[in-house]
């Protein structure tokens, strides 16, 4: 795994706390971490964010930048439609 895909986590269908837990397992080694996801996961990744930066506030963790956009992609029956995307950086905060 290069290092640039070790600081995402993409948000899925997996239990809220598992992509907390993964989360802070990758802000224990880096100084940021990108959570990404589309379509109807985008709320699950703001869960993920919020419960970090509400929780861990004393530990130093914060929301930085976020990004949102859309992608193309193309369904089961060929046709073509737009997914929402949504980017959010959690970091450490300087000491």
């Amino acid at each position: 795994m290069s290092s640039e895909n070790r600081d995402v986590i993409f948000i899925g269908k997996k239990p809220l706390m598992a992509y907390v837990t993964s989360t802070l397992i990758q802000l224990a080694n880096l100084p940021a971490v990108h959570i990404k996801a589309r379509g109807l996961s985008i709320g699950r990744a703001v869960d993920v964010a919020q419960i970090i930066s509400r929780k861990t506030e004393n530990a130093g963790y914060s929301i930085g930048e976020i990004k949102i956009g859309s992608e193309q992609l193309e369904s089961k029956d060929g046709k073509s439609r737009n997914v929402s995307t949504i980017e959010i950086e959690v970091k450490r905060n300087a000491p």
